[in-house]
């Protein structure tokens, strides 16, 4: 994402903290990119920090911000955040930019960014990215944008969200680590 603009960023809250203690409490956002033989397929996603799912995503031809509110708009559809959840990008003008600030207030967020050209500081969302990559867009060649939309709509929902498992979730998928917390939640 482009961060040379002269929009207000806001602080970094998170500061490599990664460590929530309940869904919806901390999302990380950004944005990829996917080549395909029609040209670039750009990917906006949202997510939990908590529960490692992907919460929101949208997919589209250009990197605007319309394709990042789409993707919280989905995100905030999905699992209807309480007011204080840490919404945390990198300074890219998407982000940055005027509209996407007013849904985050609107939704109640306390938005977050990375330092300038730190990636460390949305490690959880690079970390997605490369597991996309290494698992399905690097072994794949995508004739269109719509049949990369299809693999990755695949990817996120059947697999990524429902069957990965993730070490950090004690060897369960999202759906399943979610499940069990809301679960024990209910029965305390």
């Amino acid at each position: 994402t482009n961060s040379g603009h002269d929009m207000p960023v806001a602080p970094n809250l998170l500061n490599q903290t990664f460590l929530p203690t309940r869904p919806n409490e901390a999302w990380v956002a950004d944005i990829t990119y996917i080549a395909t033989e029609e040209g670039w397929l750009y990917l906006a996603g949202v997510k939990d920090v908590f529960t490692c799912e992907l919460v929101g995503y949208a997919m589209g031809p250009r990197m605007t911000q319309d394709l990042t509110a789409q993707a919280l708009w989905r995100a905030v559809r999905n699992k209807r955040p309480a007011a204080g959840l840490i919404h945390h990008s990198d300074r890219g003008s998407q982000y940055c930019a005027e509209k996407y600030r007013k849904l985050q207030n609107q939704f109640g967020m306390q938005t977050s960014m990375s330092r300038k050209g730190n990636c460390f500081d949305n490690a959880p969302m690079e970390s997605f990215w490369g597991s996309l990559k290494n698992e399905l867009v690097h072994h794949r060649r995508f004739a269109c944008r719509s049949e990369a939309q299809a693999a990755i709509t695949e990817y996120i929902e059947i697999f990524y969200n429902r069957q990965r498992r993730h070490s950090r979730l004690g060897y369960k998928s999202p759906a399943r680590f979610a499940a069990d917390f809301n679960k024990e939640v209910l029965a305390a």
